[in-house]
């Protein structure tokens, strides 16, 4: 008794190119990382023996990261290899690393690109909060930011 192997039907293919939820996610982990430590593109390519045009498609998710190199770029990046996967949209976990639905391609889109702490003006704003030396000064930013935002929240 053997059982079937599952066929996908052509409409279930998405547009050749069209990356997978998981890999985008695991794309921007990446991206979020680097960039936190302020390293470029090309310097992650270099100590990982690759070109920055392959680390930017690593980071769309428009290539998939395989077994070894992901190891390989967790070493580099100083976290573990789950860390890549963490926080991963709900969206995104019910495609089981398949692609989205047809019906859930905008929602889980928005899903991915809504994630403040994924965003390049997150991160560039920690990195320049760690680097004010003065502990003091720094809670007195830490302080400002905090008010002004809840300023701003108490008027809308």
């Amino acid at each position: 008794m053997s059982a079937k192997p599952y066929v996908r039907k052509a409409e279930q293919h998405p547009l050749l190119g069209t990356p997978r939820p998981v890999d985008v996610h695991v794309g921007a982990r990446l991206r979020q990382r680097r960039t936190l430590l302020g390293m470029s593109q090309e310097k992650l390519g270099e100590a990982v023996s690759l070109t920055f045009q392959q680390i930017q498609k690593y980071e769309r998710g428009a290539n998939r990261i395989g077994a070894s190199r992901l190891y390989q770029l967790s070493q580099v990046l100083d976290v573990s290899v789950s860390f890549f996967f963490e926080d991963m949209p709900g969206e995104v976990q019910k495609t089981r690393g398949d692609y989205a639905a047809p019906e859930n391609k905008e929602e889980l889109a928005s899903v991915q690109t809504s994630d403040p702490m994924a965003r390049r003006e997150t991160l560039e704003l920690v990195r320049a909060y760690y680097r004010i030396e003065d502990p003091k000064v720094r809670k007195r930013v830490f302080e400002l930011t905090k008010s002004i935002a809840n300023a701003t929240t108490d008027n809308a």
